[in-house]
């Protein structure tokens, strides 16, 4: 049976996640970290995308991102066929790294982006391995609230949805406790009320 194409256009914005073959870790050790995350710069600047969000876990990754010229499984073809190539030579692996397709989902409204931002960034405090998101050094969280640099992000348009002080407002929105369904709350999230 033939795979149904996906939908993609230039511009189009994504939530894209992978995970290891057979939930297997993705990441033994932060070299391997620093190493997924220089091919994702090197993806970046040979295929031209924004990423909004990221956050590596230790069987799977999610990317917020949006495309200019280029589908989005061109990009996740480079970027994990260099990634796997590192991995299986490092360890003395053969055969995937990944399972499956990756999982992409259209990001189709500003409720949707925002929503997702707040899961991508809450991810490990979510998964329990950390107790504070500031202490998790493999996401973009501490480049959107502590101001480090990060060559991979462009945040700007997450802020935009967020008054002065938009990184103090924004991390107000990750911390509250409910996910918000734009339906019953519309577009305005409560930021009125930060």
């Amino acid at each position: 049976m033939a795979r149904r194409a996906r939908t993609w256009f230039p511009g189009a914005k994504y939530h894209l996640t992978s995970r290891g073959i057979r939930k297997q870790e993705l990441f033994y050790d932060d070299d391997d970290r620093h190493e997924y995350l220089a091919l994702l710069l090197e993806t970046k600047d040979r295929y031209e995308f924004h990423l909004h969000t990221y956050c590596l876990m230790s069987n799977h990754i999610h990317l917020q991102l949006e495309t200019s010229q280029t589908p989005p499984g061109h990009i996740i073809k480079h970027l994990h066929s260099k990634y796997a190539k590192y991995f299986n030579k490092k360890y003395e692996f053969s055969g995937h790294v990944f399972e499956k397709r990756y999982f992409h989902d259209l990001i189709d409204s500003p409720e949707h982006e925002l929503d997702l931002s707040r899961y991508i960034h809450r991810n490990p405090l979510t998964a329990g391995i950390i107790d504070a998101l500031e202490n998790y050094r493999w996401s973009s969280y501490r480049s959107y609230i502590l101001d480090e640099p990060n060559p991979l992000i462009t945040k700007e348009q997450i802020l935009s949805y967020f008054p002065e002080p938009k990184q103090k407002n924004y991390q107000k929105f990750l911390m509250q406790k409910e996910i918000f369904n734009s339906k019953e709350t519309g577009f305005a999230y409560g930021l009125n009320s930060l």
